[in-house]
């Protein structure tokens, strides 16, 4: 009874469905398990397929490295006018090729006899004198079939392994006879593919590359020449066995197989070099890691087939991982199921208290906004007022104390006209006097013009040029103005405006830039007034434009955003600065 009614309690509408929660929870759990089991699955394949490839980069180096051996033996042989088999066997020697190159069987020299030549060579051979290195006292070609051109091994190191090889002509097979002429032709290296056979190691277990030695004093222009000049050929036998099990051992897993195939010919069927593991049980395929790999053996094709079971490339904690990601799937999934409701409704608090918060940071910035527009606009108009202000208290400073000066020099001057003679001391104080009222006079004009200059009243192209003038005069400077023979017509605001910002700019040079040269270039184009003013001062330094209590440029921006124009200020270290504004202006003077 107890059961039936704890069932209806966990299943009763009234009550969260903790039955679908459970079940939810199991389906996530399980869909963790399965996303942890493919994630493992794919590391391990990743680290099976570098691991591999890293074994294909260390065949393909090793390669590499033993063809450089060849090149090094080849220059050799090109070097010297006669190479004997005493150098060959200090130059080997010095190559100690058993501990920097383990998996190089050989390397040996195959002088090229033609059939008329046979005789003549053998004999030749047998009395070199050279019994003393090992070489045999008598030397005969084997196979002794006759052949219209033979390749015999004449020098090899080391020697003790391979005496029996000193006389074989290794072009009896047809196929190293090819490799050898093409190699000969063509002056590059020769790979016949030919596996050598060797009772030193397994049948098959090893290859070998060729470079043509020729005749230095001969031109090798065409393949006549070539063939003309051509003495041998310079050899290295290598163990594939060695070669590639060096590589193979980096691995991490040891399971791993690797096995190699020559498909050069795709006529035929691959050609099987090196098997790590040939009597291994061959698994299925979603037992088992596998990749082919291509190896490019000088115009040779090789294919390197690694595979390894998937199980050695998975650890203990691979191995658990599923299962504890489907137990965290499930108990996270339950969590946050019972949580849901709970986190819903916060959640909708959180959103309207959002809300609520961009609604004012709007409000806000929308204030900010418009308080900024205000202080523009204050700015504008004070700078209106006190460019009005300047403007009626110089016309009042020249009209009143102008004129009332003027006067006073005229009655001055005619004091002093009227005492040159009759009373010295009088007419000498009078000159002074005179002197006096010329400096006030210069003085008042001075304060006139830095109030606002007289000039301005005849254009901007008149302004500009006087205060460039009055700057060459005050700096020493050189100073340049380009103006175009542009008369520029502007109301007097904006004429007003340029022009303080001409005064900000070049009171900026003189005081921070320490330049020698000022360039000032006055446009006017498509209905545009741009000014650009350029130095070769030493630049404006990091910070210098937001430094506190300066406000100069700052000033010529907010003028030119009031004038509805642009302005850019560009600056390098020792690289000088260019301040360049534009605005819009009615069309030139006709």
């Amino acid at each position: 009874m107890a059961i039936v009614l704890a069932s209806k309690q966990l299943f009763s509408s009234s009550r969260p469905v903790w039955w679908a929660g459970v079940l939810l929870s199991l389906a996530i759990g399980t869909l963790f398990y399965l996303a942890a089991h493919r994630t493992i699955e794919y590391d391990a394949g990743e680290r099976f397929l570098h691991q591999a490839q890293n074994a294909q980069y260390n065949i393909s180096s090793r390669i590499n490295a033993y063809t450089d051996v060849l090149r090094g033996a080849a220059s050799f042989f090109h070097a010297s006018e006669h190479v004997d088999r005493a150098s060959f066997h200090r130059y080997v020697a010095g190559l100690d090729i058993a501990n920097q190159f383990p998996a190089l069987d050989n390397i040996n020299y195959a002088h090229y006899v033609t059939d008329a030549g046979r005789n003549r060579f053998e004999r030749a051979l047998r009395n070199n004198g050279d019994t003393a290195l090992g070489y045999p006292p008598e030397l005969h070609i084997t196979p002794s079939a006759p052949r219209a051109e033979y390749w015999v091994l004449t020098m090899i190191e080391p020697l003790a392994e391979f005496r029996e090889k000193i006389g074989r002509d290794i072009a009896f097979r047809p196929p190293v006879a090819r490799a050898l002429a093409q190699g000969r032709d063509n002056g590059e290296l020769s790979a016949s593919g030919t596996p050598i056979d060797s009772v030193h190691q397994p049948a098959g277990a090893g290859l070998a590359l060729r470079l043509p030695v020729y005749r230095s004093d001969m031109p090798l222009g065409s393949v006549e020449q070539r063939r003309q000049a051509y003495l041998g050929s310079v050899g290295i036998g290598f163990s594939v066995p060695r070669l590639v099990q060096a590589a193979l051992e980096q691995m991490q897993v040891r399971d791993a197989r690797l096995v190699l195939y020559d498909s050069s010919q795709p006529a035929r069927t691959p050609v099987t070099l090196f098997d790590s593991m040939p009597e291994c049980k061959t698994l299925r395929p979603h037992e088992q890691f596998s990749v082919t790999l291509p190896i490019e053996f000088h115009q040779r094709q090789w294919q390197a087939h690694f595979s390894a079971p998937r199980e050695r490339w998975y650890s203990r904690f691979d191995t658990w991982l599923p299962w504890a990601a489907m137990v965290s799937g499930f108990t996270g999934s339950l969590l946050f199921f019972l949580l849901f409701h709970t986190l819903s409704s916060s959640r909708m608090r959180a959103v309207k208290m959002a809300k609520e918060m961009t609604r004012e940071l709007r409000t806000s910035q929308a204030r900010l906004q418009q308080s900024h527009q205000k202080l523009r606009r204050l700015a504008a108009h004070a700078d209106q007022i006190k460019e009005e202000e300047r403007k009626r208290i110089a016309r009042e400073i020249h009209d009143d104390l102008g004129q009332n000066l003027l006067v006073l020099r005229i009655d001055v001057d005619l004091l002093t006209n009227r005492t040159h003679h009759r009373h010295p001391r009088l007419h000498a104080r009078a000159v002074h006097m005179l002197e006096q009222i010329d400096s006030s006079i210069k003085s008042v004009r001075h304060i006139i013009n830095d109030l606002r200059p007289t000039v301005l009243d005849l254009g901007l192209n008149a302004a500009v040029e006087w205060q460039i003038a009055q700057f060459r005069a005050r700096s020493g400077m050189m100073c340049e103005l380009v103006d175009h023979d542009t008369d520029i017509r502007i109301d007097d605001h904006g004429a007003t405006a340029i022009f303080r910002i001409l005064q900000e700019s070049l009171s900026n040079i003189l005081q921070h830039a320490h330049a020698s040269l000022v360039r000032v270039e006055l446009r006017h184009a498509a209905g545009m007034l741009s000014m650009t003013i350029t130095d070769n001062g030493i630049g404006l330094r990091d910070g210098s434009r937001n430094k506190i209590g300066s406000f100069g440029l700052v000033g010529i921006e907010e003028r030119i955003h009031l004038l509805g124009g642009a302005c850019t200020i560009t600056s390098s270290p020792n690289g000088g600065t260019i301040v360049a504004i534009a605005v819009p202006v009615g069309g030139p003077a006709d």
